[in-house]
């Protein structure tokens, strides 16, 4: 059974070259294992999701310009998240201020194509279905 996800977990980018942290603000009021519970809404780049150290991915504009100037050589830039849809699928038995409450097996897409995925949850207690 899939576990939620707090404020704190662990997520990682397939194009992404370090793991990042999620940020759930307190907009819900839904504590769990001491931390805030997220839904699938908590998707806002720099908000909720911070950034994955280096990008590699050539869909991203910054990676293609610098690949290019080094004359095809993979050229890594600066991460910045560009997550403008939401989790995917959530669990939606659970609802966190309206939205389905965020599990560790949704996923959520960037627009250079990398897929973020779920760690860690931040918690071990409480399940959801």
């Amino acid at each position: 059974m899939p576990m939620q996800v707090v404020n704190s977990a662990t997520l990682m980018c397939s194009f992404g070259t370090t793991p990042s942290s999620l940020v759930v603000l307190p907009t819900n009021r839904v504590m769990c294992g001491n931390q805030y519970a997220a839904n699938i809404m908590d998707h806002i780049s720099m908000v909720n999701i911070m950034p994955f150290g280096m990008c590699i991915s050539l869909a991203n504009p910054q990676v293609a310009a610098a690949t290019a100037a080094a004359l095809g050589v993979l050229t890594p830039q600066p991460c910045i998240p560009m997550t403008m849809t939401p989790w995917v699928p959530g669990a939606i038995t659970d609802l966190l201020g309206n939205q389905p409450a965020l599990d560790n097996i949704s996923t959520c897409l960037c627009n250079w194509a990398g897929v973020i995925t779920v760690t860690n949850p931040g918690q071990t207690t409480t399940m959801i279905p």
